[in-house]
């Protein structure tokens, strides 16, 4: 009988290779930010349009976008999913046909769907469109996958409290493509299934309008006899709900041995430092396992790269095990990010070793800065002397988007960042 081994991989040359390698699925809130994920490594992105997805407050695309973003995938053989992944009520109904016609006819490749409903109006207006099921579903054991499965979805995404065990049983009973998240936020409540935003704000979780009311401070107390007695001390830290930020890095190999067809970063409304950087480290990490996985070891550099844009702090959560209280932020608010992000490199000139570069926070000559990219290895200098566009000497960069040259040590390639330690 085949094994999920034999499916994967091959002996070739006497070394066995990973043939199935997963696809790295990165977040894009706005066209940079899809353009620069597809750069540093991305096999897809997802993005979300105006209407109908979880991300209210992301710039999220519009349907003119929605194609210049597929156009420019297809160039370098990745796909566009786009999130229609709201719990729908009456009133977000109307559109919706003319809405996934928009999506097939811009050449996206697939939807991330929760609601029935969406996914029953997109087999009957859009057939052409994938349909993933999303993880709002929280979608946690096999039978569900097979039910998925016999209504004709392509992928299903686990719940985020899935285990590995459970991820095993999913793939040896069903033939589905399954996608887990990796790396990225997560969510007190069960996979987003929260009502606290609603309750205390009146915006909706499930219909892209959270406020994490979960992340906020508050002061514990108890019913009594006599009222409410407090729980805390004047000196104890204010009481939060959040979970610490996902982080799998030490995990692929398990993930790609199990089978897993795609694996899913968060943040569609982070940085485009922070999407350069987490595709680029699990990039690396996918690469090298598939190419020997019986040699394969984490790198110490790739583990430090994740803390350079990580801003609070990590865990494994379910993937290994039930997680405990090591990882909640029970009154902590872990702000651990070292580096600032400081510039995206326009052009490089190889005559004179000139760099331009358009500024994205402030920095000065003095500053010793750090150069990464997909073209290169990470390079540190001390920013000699800075001049602007015009040839005019400065003593900083200061405004935003300022256009700004200097003389770079080693040769840098557009789309290549610059971040400063803090």
């Amino acid at each position: 009988m085949l094994t999920v081994k034999d499916n994967i991989s091959q002996i070739i040359d006497g070394k066995r290779v990973i043939t199935k390698k997963p696809e790295l699925l990165a977040p894009a809130g706005n066209l940079e930010k899809l353009k620069i994920a597809v750069h540093y490594g991305a096999d897809a992105v997802f993005i979300g349009g105006k209407e109908f997805g979880l991300r209210s407050n992301a710039d999220n695309f519009s349907q003119e976008e929605m194609a210049e973003g597929v156009q420019f995938a297809n160039k370098y053989g990745a796909r566009i999913y786009v999130t229609t992944n709201i719990f729908a009520h009456n009133e977000n109904m109307d559109g919706l046909e003319e809405y996934l016609m928009g999506l097939q006819d811009a050449g996206v490749a697939g939807i991330i769907v929760a609601d029935p409903m969406i996914i029953e109006t997109c087999r009957k207006v859009a057939p052409k469109l994938e349909v993933h099921l999303s993880t709002q579903q929280s979608l946690s054991n096999w039978k569900a996958v097979q039910f998925w499965k016999e209504e004709g979805l392509e992928r299903v995404v686990l719940a985020r409290e899935t285990s590995a065990e459970e991820i095993k049983e999913m793939k040896e009973k069903v033939d589905i493509e399954i996608e887990t998240f990796i790396h990225g936020a997560m969510c007190i409540a069960y996979s987003g299934r929260c009502v606290l935003s609603n309750h205390m704000t009146a915006r909706d979780s499930n219909r892209g309008g959270c406020c994490q009311s979960c992340r906020w401070d508050y002061d514990l107390y108890k019913l009594a006899d006599n009222g409410e007695e407090a729980l805390f001390g004047a000196d104890d830290a204010a009481f939060a709900m959040s979970p610490k930020d996902l982080n799998l890095i030490q995990s692929i190999p398990k993930m790609i041995e199990l089978g897993i067809d795609s694996l899913k970063i968060e943040g569609r409304m982070k940085s485009i430092h922070y999407v350069a950087t987490v595709v680029s480290v699990y990039r690396k990490v996918i690469d090298a396992y598939c190419a020997d996985p019986e040699n394969f070891v984490i790198q110490k550099e790739w583990l430090d790269e994740l803390d350079k844009c990580a801003n609070r702090d990590t865990a494994p959560a379910f993937f290994e095990g039930v997680p405990g209280t090591e990882e909640q932020m029970f009154g902590v608010h872990g702000k651990k990010t070292t580096f600032d992000f400081v510039g995206l490199v326009l052009d490089y000139n190889e005559e004179t070793g000139m760099v331009t570069l358009q500024q994205r926070n402030y920095f000065k000559p003095g500053d010793e800065v750090e150069f990464f990219g997909p073209e290169l290895a990470n390079f540190t200098q001390t920013i000699d002397a800075l001049w602007d566009e015009d040839g005019n000497e400065l003593d900083a960069a200061r405004h935003p988007l300022q256009i700004v040259k200097f003389k770079a040590d080693q040769k840098v390639f557009p789309n290549n960042m610059m971040r400063k330690g803090k």
